[in-house]
């Protein structure tokens, strides 16, 4: 379907034109095929190979198909159509047509020669007796079982019947024995057969299991690095805090010594650690000055005050003053190392 693999595939028996359907727990009369194994499908961990495995292995012990026989029509006439019986290795009674036939048993309906309407499994064997099901005359029914799914209910995978051995009178029968092992055989392949199918969903939990065990080991280092990390960024604003406080401090110290003197001598605010920067700061402050003299001058040349030619001579010595303590300055910076 379009849905696989989320849902299991729907498999159908194609008999050839000398073969009829076998109508059984495991293929209905369309030749659709119901498995546990398509019951139980696990989406991602089931898949085709091994539901061909489980297919080998049912229609190895029950076959989905029976050749179709020359007195068929004669079968049809009957109220149950007896049905082609494989050799019995060991078995006494075997007709010209090389079938044997059906072994007398107690255990069917006394006085009646009517014998179930299913064929024997493909290693010699024969239907269950009335454990499941009554055989005088009905179609046995098979037991009860709980289901839910999209899936008909349907039986286990049983192994092959033993071999029916001849018993000391030389006739083929099946006896208490060979029940019990049969169906010893049938239970324990169900619950080997569903211990393996719980086994697999099991592991399949562990291993996503593991994987989340893993991703959470992951996402923990992860999350202790990032606390580590925000330890130290946090330590470290501590430690910024710290020193913002105490500049905060000595500027409030600083403020209250400024207010309580009210005359601050400039020339004393500022100070030098060395000649040659107090010969620096002094250039600067006279250039200062004289670019702020050629800006008045040209102010009072704008305005009318002064006459073009006492404009012109004052700014040309202005200017070669200027230049004079621009490059005083410069020759400062390069002794004082300053320039890169």
């Amino acid at each position: 379907m379009d849905t696989h693999p989320n849902n299991a595939p729907m498999c159908y028996v194609k008999p050839t034109a000398d073969m009829h359907i076998k109508v059984s727990m495991f293929v209905d009369h369309n030749g659709k095929i119901y498995l546990p194994y398509l019951h139980d499908w696990v989406p991602h961990n089931s898949d085709l190979l091994a539901l061909i495995q489980v297919m080998i292995v049912t229609f190895g012990e029950q076959p989905p198909v029976y050749a179709k026989t020359r007195s068929e029509t004669q079968q049809s006439s009957t109220p149950y159509p007896v049905q082609s019986f494989m050799p019995v290795p060991g078995s006494g009674n075997v007709s010209s047509s090389g079938f044997p036939p059906y072994p007398p048993s107690s255990q069917y309906s006394s006085g009646s020669n009517v014998y179930p309407p299913y064929p024997p499994t493909a290693s010699g064997g024969f239907p269950y007796p009335s454990s499941y099901g009554s055989y005088a005359g009905t179609t046995p029914s098979y037991p009860p079982q709980s289901y839910s799914g999209s899936y008909p209910p349907y039986p286990p995978v049983t192994q092959p019947s033993p071999t029916v051995q001849p018993n000391s009178s030389g006739s083929g029968t099946i006896t208490e024995e060979h029940i019990r092992a049969s169906l010893l055989s049938a239970v324990e392949d169900k619950l080997r057969r569903r211990l393996k199918e719980q086994f697999s969903q099991l592991q399949a939990e562990l291993e996503t299991l593991r994987r989340t065990q893993q991703e959470l080991t992951s996402g923990s280092s992860h999350l202790a690095d990032l606390f580590d990390k925000l330890k130290k960024e946090k330590q470290e604003l501590e430690k910024n805090v710290n020193i913002l406080q105490d500049k905060e401090a000595e500027l409030e110290k600083e403020i209250a010594k400024l207010s309580d003197n009210q005359s601050i001598d400039v020339d004393e605010a500022v100070t030098t650690i060395a000649p040659l920067y107090k010969q620096m700061l002094n250039a600067f402050a006279e250039e200062a000055a004289t670019e702020d003299a050629i800006y008045y001058l040209a102010e009072g040349l704008r305005s009318g005050i002064l006459d073009l030619d006492a404009f012109l001579k004052q700014v040309r010595q202005l200017s070669r003053r200027q230049f004079m303590l621009r490059a005083l300055m410069q020759r400062c910076r390069q002794k004082a190392g300053l320039v890169g």
